[in-house]
């Protein structure tokens, strides 16, 4: 037995907000909209290539008030990419706030929220890190007590 890699994460929401999450994932995030089968729920799978990486399906009522983070200890989903500087015009065009880190050693991150909340951080390779972002500043979305810290 082992396990090879995450298959999908799966995203729960109200029917309204299908659009938003569409729109964030796909144009955000590159992903495209694919068949998902006819389950009795409605919602959307939303593919890497031929792969139905992020599952959304609609599960809450329309009075949900979203994600809350103090009845969960799910924190984010990280996504290996490339293209920081794509990315940056990509998010700063459609109005989607986002923070950054660079960790010696770890990578070059960017933090930011989807529509209903959940946290999602993409890390990009060492060398791709942008030089006005200094070699061991911290995001405060993911160290809050230390941000901006070095």
């Amino acid at each position: 037995m082992e396990i090879s890699g995450i298959h999908h994460i799966n995203i729960g929401c109200r029917e309204s907000d299908l659009p938003a999450i569409e729109k964030f994932y796909c144009e955000g995030l590159g992903l495209h909209v694919g068949y998902r089968p006819n389950f009795p729920s409605g919602g959307l799978w939303l593919y890497c290539g031929k792969h139905p990486l992020v599952h959304v399906v609609t599960r809450f009522k329309a009075d949900w008030t979203g994600l809350d983070e103090s009845k969960s200890s799910y924190d984010h989903t990280a996504y290996d990419v490339k293209g920081v500087q794509d990315f940056r015009a990509r998010f700063k065009k459609m109005g989607v706030a986002f923070e950054e880190q660079n960790v010696p050693n770890a990578g070059f991150q960017m933090f930011l929220r989807d529509p209903v909340g959940n946290k999602v951080e993409l890390n990009f390779p060492n060398e791709e890190a942008p030089a006005e972002v200094a070699s061991g500043t911290l995001a405060a979305m993911q160290f809050p007590d230390h941000a901006g810290k070095r």
